[in-house]
């Protein structure tokens, strides 16, 4: 299994953010919803989305990848939320 993300992330209309992937040359859409963003901003100043999966994107990507690699990606998606998170 081969997985490749390719980017660039972009804002839904629901507040969350889309990484697209490929999973063996497939596209793949990495969602990771707004409250799990939200989630990991521990001082609750920021509220822009994008910003938040930025700062944490190393993480987020990782928590997307263990997922699709544990066979829960479903329609070529993988949603990631809250109780996802590993929180350090």
């Amino acid at each position: 299994m081969k997985l490749e993300f390719i980017g660039p992330a972009s804002l839904l209309e629901n507040g969350n953010v889309a990484f697209p992937a490929l999973l063996d040359a497939k596209p793949m859409q990495c969602v990771f919803s707004f409250e799990a963003l939200q989630d990991l901003d521990v001082d609750g100043v920021e509220k822009d989305s994008l910003r938040l999966f930025q700062n944490h994107q190393l993480k987020l990507l990782s928590i997307a990848e263990n997922k699709i690699l544990a066979g829960h990606a479903v329609d070529g998606a993988v949603h990631v939320f809250s109780h996802d998170l590993i929180l350090d």
